[in-house]
């Protein structure tokens, strides 16, 4: 039998102490053995009672940890109780008892590579953490719910990778895809999902038809463009500030069979950025990507554009008429046909060899930063002046660009710009790297970006943001981002790692 056949409750584990209720003296919880004996906290006065669960609340150590960090490996803020959610109701529920105690509540994708072993957040900077609260372990809500034509419905705690191999054998595809798929829906349509497909579909989150939210009352409360559109508003790339996003209906478009992927290289950084724009506004490929990337003799950058163009068996694309009029270096493109599911996947392979070789498990001190074009050559020379092949050790640097009114999430906040870049610092830095002087470099090169008309992408791991900080970085939309949280969320336990209301 499948995990998803199971019953729920059978997907469960118990733990040797069962929590019981909250004590509201010594702010604890009070438990009981499973030999009915009562914990220690159960013994004192004032224990309000912890409402019945279809899942569990758990307290044992090996829980706690887990939950302590997460993929950025960078800060430790451990929780005091992980909710393995049995149902929606279970959420509700723990959300409700939560906020009448003044207990912190986060929810955590605990995404991975489908092993126990690696499933983890992949949040970064502790932004997922609910430091001596209550994580919900998304993985409780792993269905999808239905794929029709056009749209699917799942729970928050799907894998892209599980929706988009749920969707291809109904002969649809999600428009928009994180490069790496192991991720939950739900993680990434609270901070925006961004990937090769920008473009064309903007963030995930704009692919977002409905969802249903627990708001930080404990309500849970569907909402779309057309129904409580200031809740729909707030939590698609909100950082989870507003509300539990536990269901959502995306829309889906028909899958393509094969993918014709373009390579080419440029020495050049005005010649790189003006092709980008260029087949960008020219739409010449479904999906466009690029790197900076170091050159054969590791003493310099150069950079990449990677773009597909999508067809359905017989004959491809012309090749010649993709690429007509680039600038790209003479004799090193390359052309690549695989199918479209391998294209999808294809992190997977890279993935593999970084857990492989425990860089996977080191600190990673992300940045990920959104450019208007006028600066964004100013920028990106003066950020690979500063940056050394050890910041980026075995990862990435992406950049490429986009047309910012194709974000259509007004919490997904771009330069005000027609068009913008995306500059993605993905370091997988060796064992031993110096992170404090990484973070440091983070905070400078944001300095810079936001001087230079920029914004910020909550992924990253970005120190010392103030409360100055998130106000300039909302800007127009700090008043309705500060609405929404003290309607949806008055008591202001919710996703406090994010530090955006404090």
């Amino acid at each position: 039998m499948s995990k998803s056949a199971l019953p729920r409750r059978g997907l469960l584990v118990g733990t040797a102490a069962t929590v019981i209720g909250w004590n509201t003296a010594g702010r604890t919880w009070a438990v009981s053995t499973d030999q009915g004996a009562p914990g220690p906290a159960a013994t004192q006065d004032a224990v309000a009672a912890l409402p019945r669960l279809d899942g569990s609340l758990v307290t044992d150590p090996t829980s706690l940890t887990r939950f302590a960090g997460d993929f950025g490996h960078l800060v430790t803020a451990a929780p005091r109780a992980v909710l393995r959610p049995g149902s929606v109701r279970d959420i509700t529920a723990v959300v409700g008892f939560a906020r009448r105690h003044r207990i912190p509540v986060a929810m955590n994708g605990q995404s991975g590579g489908g092993e126990t072993a690696e499933l983890e957040s992949h949040s970064n900077y502790g932004q997922a953490a609910a430091p001596g609260g209550i994580a919900i372990d998304a993985r409780g809500l792993d269905r999808v719910l239905a794929v029709t034509p056009g749209r699917a419905v799942v729970e928050a705690g799907v894998t892209w990778a599980q929706l988009t191999d749920a969707a291809l054998a109904r002969g649809w595809m999600p428009p928009c895809l994180t490069d790496y798929l192991h991720l939950s829906v739900g993680g990434t349509l609270s901070v925006g999902g961004i990937g090769s497909g920008v473009q064309r579909h903007g963030l995930q989150a704009d692919t977002v038809e409905s969802v249903d939210v627990v708001t930080g009352t404990g309500r849970l409360v569907t909402a779309s463009a057309t129904s409580n559109r200031q809740l729909f508003e707030a939590v698609l790339a909100g950082g989870g500030q507003a509300g539990i996003i536990v269901r959502a209906t995306l829309r889906l478009v028909p899958a393509r069979e094969r993918a014709l992927v373009f390579t080419l290289f440029y020495d050049d950084l005005a010649a790189y950025l003006g092709d980008q724009e260029r087949i960008m506004a020219e739409r010449r490929f479904d999906l466009q990507a690029g790197e900076v990337v170091r050159n054969a003799e590791g003493t310099a950058w150069r950079y990449k554009i990677e773009a597909v163009a999508h067809y359905d068996g017989g004959t491809p694309p012309d090749r010649g008429t993709l690429l007509r009029g680039l600038r790209c270096a003479p004799g090193e493109t390359t052309v690549t046909d695989q199918s479209a599911r391998d294209y999808a996947f294809r992190v997977d392979g890279f993935a593999a060899y970084l857990k492989a070789t425990g860089l996977w498990s080191q600190p990673k001190p992300w940045l990920s930063l959104f450019l208007p074009a006028s600066t964004a050559r100013a920028f990106v020379r003066e950020a690979t002046a500063l940056l050394t092949p050890a910041d980026l050790g075995a990862g990435i640097l992406l950049l490429y660009p986009y047309t910012t009114a194709t974000l259509t999430r007004p919490l997904a906040v771009m330069p005000d710009a027609p068009v913008g870049w995306h500059f993605d610092l993905l370091s997988f830095p060796a064992p031993g790297a110096d992170t404090a002087a990484m973070l440091r470099r983070n905070r400078h090169l944001y300095e810079r970006a936001v001087a230079l008309g920029g914004k910020r992408y909550l992924i990253g791991a970005i120190p010392g943001m103030t409360p100055t900080d998130w106000r300039r970085h909302y800007g127009a939309r700090w008043a309705a981002a500060t609405a929404a949280k003290h309607r949806y969320d008055p008591a202001g336990i919710l996703t406090p790692g994010q530090g955006i209301h404090t």
